[in-house]
């Protein structure tokens, strides 16, 4: 997979701007990318040196239509990135 597709985007909400405090990031990333492709990208993307990834699958909710047809939700993956010290992501 290449660095370009991996990385979708940084996300910021409540739990990410905690984990900006303690030198984390959340990311969301592609599905079929594993740890070692996702540090990778980030290092390249970002021009920083990652400790450690955590990853998280999640899976989209059913959802039912208008004529009763239940769907699958988009299913997504997030990589929580920590970096070395004194290191950042510009957010904006």
């Amino acid at each position: 997979m290449k660095h370009a597709g991996i990385i979708r985007r940084v996300m910021i909400t409540e739990k990410g701007t905690k984990l900006a405090c303690e030198n984390k990031y959340m990311l969301e990333v592609a599905p079929a990318a594993n740890k070692i492709e996702v540090k990778k990208a980030v290092e390249a993307q970002f021009g920083v040196h990652v400790l450690a990834i955590n990853t998280q699958y999640h899976k989209g909710a059913l959802r039912t239509l208008k004529n009763r047809r239940v769907v699958p939700g988009t299913n997504w993956k997030r990589a929580i990135v920590t970096l070395r010290a004194g290191e950042r992501i510009e957010l904006v």
